[in-house]
């Protein structure tokens, strides 16, 4: 009799903990964690175990213990879809909703916009106002780093190079990563079609990216990329001058001079002071900039002039030219700056 009561006492022992133990598992699966008063970032990193990651949202607070969610990541086969990524959790929720953010990547991101024409400085100031990169770091990788060098971009580094276009990166993310995804969008572009057609035109492919980013800075109405194109071409064909202003204005350091002042320093990317294009882009074009380069006009202008509205005045020849600087004189009131350079021949 003693006998069947221990037995008994054992059973309702048995029992009783396995209703402690399923009232517990209840209480993690069905009450989710308190809400946070500030956000939880949470890191995923690629190629982490789902233990891992359990384990550091357990930490965090976001889940009540790392065992249940792994459990549930092996039963519904979701462990192998997590995306990595930095995760803000606001707490109060149950493990299948936290594993649903990981599967669809609800991590943060941080969006740029990079217009055309931006040159490699200031896209870095654009980088670090976002508050992705450090400027001066950012600047020294993109010009003298690992990444660019085995690009074989040269002393220039990658300016010209990082393409213009809206791009997300997780607020994490190293300088390397940046710059290979702008790297990468040029590269799309420059397909073995596109290389071969700047062999057909006499180029290398550095030399029309440095055309197309002339281009870039000449044109303020769209229509007019193949036609000053055109210009450049016709120019260099005849061994004249480019004379583009904003050749003249350029420097690494974002530095700007007024451009009457800026024509008569002298420096390598001065198209003013030499025959030919300067050593490389002066900044970064965008499609249709390059393809402009890649596809000019066909004319006999040497010369352009800009109106008020940044359309031109094109030119075949320096008396037409100085015709239409004084036209444009005459009907809005004042000298274009090109009027007080007529010396020698002008571009703009």
């Amino acid at each position: 009799m003693a006998g069947r009561t221990t037995l008994n006492a054992a059973i309702l022992a048995v029992i009783a903990l396995g209703g402690v133990l399923l009232g517990f598992a209840a209480w993690i699966w069905f009450v989710p964690p308190p809400q946070f008063p500030m956000a939880q970032i949470v890191p995923i990193e690629k190629g982490e175990s789902m233990r891992i990651v359990a384990d550091r949202l357990a930490k965090a607070g976001v889940i009540r213990s790392p065992l249940p969610m792994v459990l549930y990541a092996q039963l519904t086969g979701t462990g192998r879809k997590i995306r990595p990524g930095d995760y803000a959790f606001r707490g109060g929720e149950r493990i299948p909703q936290v594993m649903a953010h990981l599967v669809r990547g609800d991590f943060i991101v941080v969006t740029v916009a990079i217009a055309e024409g931006l040159t490699l400085h200031q896209v870095s100031e654009r980088l670090a106002a976002a508050g992705l990169v450090c400027q001066p770091e950012f600047e020294e990788a993109a010009r003298k780093g690992t990444l660019v060098k085995s690009l074989g971009f040269g002393p220039l580094g990658a300016e010209g190079y990082l393409f213009p276009a809206t791009y997300r990166f997780r607020p994490r993310a190293r300088i390397d990563e940046i710059l290979g995804a702008m790297l990468a969008r040029f590269y799309q572009i420059m397909t073995p079609a596109t290389v071969h057609r700047t062999f057909e035109l006499g180029l290398t492919p550095r030399e029309i990216v440095t055309l197309a980013s002339i281009i870039e800075m000449e044109a303020r109405a769209p229509g007019e990329r193949k036609l000053i194109a055109s210009v450049f071409y016709n120019r260099m064909r005849l061994n004249m001058p480019l004379q583009s202003d904003p050749t003249a204005k350029y420097s690494f350091e974002g530095a700007t001079e007024p451009v009457a002042a800026a024509v008569r320093i002298p420096s390598t990317f001065n198209t003013y002071a030499f025959a030919g294009l300067p050593p490389g882009p002066i900044a970064n074009p965008g499609l249709k900039s390059i393809e402009a380069a890649l596809y000019p006009a066909h004319s006999d202008y040497l010369y352009f002039v800009a109106r008020d509205d940044g359309t031109h005045v094109f030119s075949r020849s320096l008396r037409e030219h100085e015709a239409a600087i004084a036209m444009l004189k005459k009907t809005s009131g004042r000298a274009p700056v090109e009027s007080t350079r007529t010396s020698m021949p002008i571009s703009r």
